[in-house]
């Protein structure tokens, strides 16, 4: 009696089912982590504000890092239709869901990065005569995302395998789209080792981009890019001067 056979062609042949599905993956993670990254922000700004904010914020993050993706997508998708009569949809749902959970991880990320911008550099801002506003905006925010970045990525990998979970939802991702090409024809080995080996590539091509994106960032730019940032930089030093000056005569 021989042992099982592997269709290997079944992975060409459902190429564009499975393509789709993982489409539908990233579409569901970009949007989730542009939401995360909003709330996350915001979160972690409450996390370093007095009590009882401080206090409320920390709540937020301490229950929903400890909240599996499954039961927060079964708790959106079902439990607030059944609890307040608001009905979502699977698309909807599986992005409230992770945004929920990754909004709490990433507070916790962009707290330890804005942590980690020298205090000198807002000192400097304060000498400058700038507001609190627009140093945040200007000084702390672009040096903590440098920082946060590489975390951010290793986020959204997270997220789009976490859309796996969502099939009890009903979401063709991925895993959906190989359980119903299982149903019909009868190769579990060959499709979810095709579905395992999308995840990895996926995860590659994600941390391949936000590390050149980082590189980008964290290395000095040349050529056009760099001629462009330079004028604007000594536009922005000469209006700060401007601003200086005018607000304090006596330095004219």
């Amino acid at each position: 009696m021989g042992g099982p056979t592997f269709d290997w062609s079944l992975v060409w042949t459902s190429r564009e089912a499975l393509l789709d599905g993982l489409v539908v993956a990233l579409q569901v993670s970009v949007a989730a982590l542009a939401v995360s990254v909003v709330a996350g922000l915001l979160i972690a700004l409450l996390r370093m504000a007095r009590p009882p904010l401080s206090w409320l914020a920390a709540a937020y993050v301490n229950v929903f890092r400890g909240i599996p993706a499954l039961v927060s997508v079964i708790w959106v998708y079902f439990g607030v239709s059944l609890a307040f009569g608001v009905r979502f949809t699977v698309f909807q749902a599986g992005v409230i869901a992770l945004s929920l959970l990754y909004s709490a991880f990433l507070a916790e990320i962009f707290r330890s990065a804005m942590g980690a911008v020298p205090p000198g550099l807002r000192e400097a801002g304060q000498a400058l005569g700038l507001r609190s506003g627009r140093i945040f905006f200007s000084v702390t925010l672009p040096q903590a995302g440098k920082v946060a970045l590489p975390n951010v990525g290793s986020m959204f990998i997270g997220m789009v395998k976490d859309t796996s979970t969502f099939t009890v939802i009903g979401l063709l991702e991925v895993v959906r789209v190989t359980q119903n090409l299982v149903s019909t024809t009868f190769q579990p080995f060959v499709l979810y080792t095709a579905a395992a080996a999308m995840y990895v590539v996926a995860a590659f091509v994600i941390d391949f981009l936000f590390r050149l994106v980082e590189m980008l960032l964290g290395s000095p730019p040349q050529g056009v890019l760099a001629r462009a940032l330079r004028a604007r930089r000594h536009a922005r030093i000469a209006e700060l001067i401007a601003t200086t000056d005018r607000r304090d005569p006596a330095a004219v």
